[in-house]
């Protein structure tokens, strides 16, 4: 089974829909990893503010915010590899991202 793991700045929530700035972007990868989920894809998220441990415990993560800092998050990793850093995928990445999930866990 593929797994997904993201690893989320501090915020309240991973919807993008608290508070009165609404992030489209982060609702929509959400979307997404909800939609991958229900296609048995393994799907993990962790923010920063409420499950430092998580972080603290993966040795890349851990890795990634030392020489990196928290400029480096989200970290989305796929079976363990790191995916993409910093930002949230846009439209044409998150379908990608979608095909290779998939096509991956077809192999």
């Amino acid at each position: 089974m593929k797994t997904i793991q993201v690893y989320d700045p501090p915020m309240c929530c991973s919807t993008g829909v608290c508070g009165t700035d609404i992030d489209t972007n982060l609702v929509s990868f959400a979307a997404l990893l909800s939609q991958l989920a229900q296609q048995g894809i393994k799907v993990e998220r962790f923010n920063l503010s409420q499950q430092a441990m998580a972080f603290a415990q993966n040795p890349a993560v851990k890795e990634l915010l030392e020489k990196e800092g928290t400029e480096a998050l989200p970290a989305i990793f796929v079976d363990d590899q790191i995916y993409l850093k910093g930002r949230y995928p846009t439209g044409i990445e998150r379908a990608a991202f979608s095909r290779v999930v998939l096509a991956e866990d077809e192999k």
